[in-house]
């Protein structure tokens, strides 16, 4: 990269933390620095949404996805209007009814202190496990290539996005996060659009690098259910419906977004605005992809490597920005990148510290402010000590983003569907139902790891997890009811 491009990048990381210190002395209480005092305009609401649930592993996932395997993935835009229609009219009047700080809070209001301490406890584990796998890919996949350094540099990389993060979210609380996370959304948006724009222009417009055929090495469409391909439309309609409502039902970031509004109207704006935001840059992506290995399948790797699709996929996009972007917009499009892991990693530490404090320790609404940035660091701190265990999972993005992103995702809500859903419902079912979801989702997502005898595709884990984990918690909470146990309540 040019000084040029090198200045953008730092002026961009200046940004955010400018507008951490200009909100730094606008919060006031608690209820300001976790929640904006719930008056947040639905526009940068919805961008923060988006931004906070598209890490870094999405934006260079999906184009990697694509050279590697085809088109197959972004057929999952085919589920937003349903997903609108379940999450904004169905989890989302219900959700903005509770008077609470912590999602976390719903659950002991039906089944108990228990119940609320393992949900918690479950959110802490998967955004624990996503903050550190961003940090790792980011640092390894984009900025050890980038900068020409041994991978061993890893762990400082790590260390300085980290606390770049705990800076501006520690100062400015929820303020700065939703409103840094909107500038990052349209960061990542431009981003995609200059590297789409420039491929264009070298290769003579978009028939340039249009297929004119279906390259060999993509999987061929599978527009069923059948359990076999990598990718069948079917399954991956219900798989990303059930991300999507599990998330937004279940986990404190999107929750946390939907309580900073006034009322449920003011919700649902914040949900289509994310959903619109998502699609456009889940397109842009995708074309991205296309783009990228028409292009070097035409010129080639520049220092005379042999492409190999299953060895580049991934790197194509980075490659591209370091050695083919004019100057000034290579550091455009870093900045996005640096964007998509430093938006996600705002917010998953100011929800974590939000759960930490509301239902592990005080959870009085009195907390000093100075108290809930000490836990910021920390919270940031642990991320970055667990970054590097990501050295032992295998697989691409796309593969790593369910592994570990989406694991705990569909256990999480299965206590939520149980709490809002089954009027019978109890802890001892509550426990059952999560363990059995917990056991599912490994069960597929580590089946060949773990030498199991399954081979089902890794995209059946959340809707064989949901099942599984709804049938066994409201059965057997009907069992333990007609026993007689339920369990302690609140």
């Amino acid at each position: 990269m040019s000084c040029v491009d090198w200045c953008v990048v730092v002026a961009y990381l200046g940004l955010m933390l400018g507008v951490g210190g200009y909100f730094a002395r606008r919060n006031r209480t608690a209820e300001d620095y976790l929640l904006g005092g719930r008056r947040l305009p639905s526009l940068a609401l919805g961008l923060s949404l988006f931004a906070t649930l598209v890490s870094t592993l999405t934006y260079l996932s999906i184009p990697g996805e694509i050279i590697r395997h085809g088109p197959m993935l972004i057929t999952q835009v085919a589920a937003h209007p349903l997903i609108f229609l379940l999450v904004g009219y169905g989890l989302i009047p219900l959700l903005m009814r509770q008077p609470v700080t912590s999602a976390y809070e719903i659950l002991e209001t039906r089944l108990g202190p228990g119940i609320r301490r393992a949900g918690a406890m479950v959110f802490l584990l998967l955004r624990f496990g996503w903050m550190a796998t961003i940090l790792f890919a980011t640092s390894q996949v984009v900025l050890i290539p980038l900068l020409g350094i041994d991978p061993g540099w890893t762990a400082l990389l790590c260390l300085g996005m980290g606390l770049l993060t705990a800076v501006y979210s520690s100062l400015g609380g929820i303020k700065a996060v939703v409103m840094t996370d909107a500038i990052q959304s349209l960061t990542m948006l431009t981003g995609a659009i200059a590297t789409l724009t420039v491929i264009s222009l070298r290769m003579g417009g978009v028939s340039g690098w249009w297929p004119s055929e279906w390259p060999a090495h993509w999987q061929s469409p599978s527009w069923g259910f059948d359990p076999q391909p990598r990718i069948s439309f079917g399954i991956l309609l219900i798989s990303t419906t059930l991300w999507h409502v599990c998330t937004n039902g279940s986990d404190q970031m999107s929750i946390q977004r939907f309580l900073c509004t006034r009322d449920p109207a003011s919700a649902r704006r914040t949900l289509l605005i994310a959903q619109l935001t998502d699609v456009s840059v889940g397109i842009l992506l995708a074309l991205t992809g296309v783009a990228l290995l028409s292009y070097y399948s035409l010129h080639g790797l520049a220092d005379g490597q042999e492409l190999s699709v299953d060895s580049h996929g991934d790197q194509l996009f980075p490659r591209f920005i370091m050695t083919e972007m004019p100057v000034g917009l290579s550091g455009v499009v870093v900045a996005a990148i640096l964007s998509a892991a430093l938006s996600s990693l705002s917010s998953g530490i100011n929800s974590a510290c939000a759960v930490l404090e509301r239902d592990f320790l005080s959870g009085d609404a009195s907390t000093s402010i100075s108290r809930l940035r000490l836990l910021t660091w920390l919270v940031a701190l642990v991320a970055i000590a667990l970054s590097l265990l990501n050295l032992f999972i295998d697989g691409n993005l796309l593969e790593r983003c369910f592994k570990i992103v989406n694991l705990l995702t569909v256990p999480l809500f299965v206590l939520f569907f149980l709490a809002l859903f089954v009027p019978w419902a109890n802890a001892p079912g509550a426990w059952l139902g999560l363990l059995s979801s917990i056991a599912t989702a490994v069960s597929i997502a580590f089946a060949r790891d773990l030498s199991l005898p399954i081979s089902v595709s890794f995209v059946w884990m959340m809707p064989c997890a949901l099942i599984v984990g709804v049938s066994v918690g409201t059965l057997s909470s009907g069992l333990f009811r007609l026993a007689g146990i339920s369990g302690s309540q609140p």
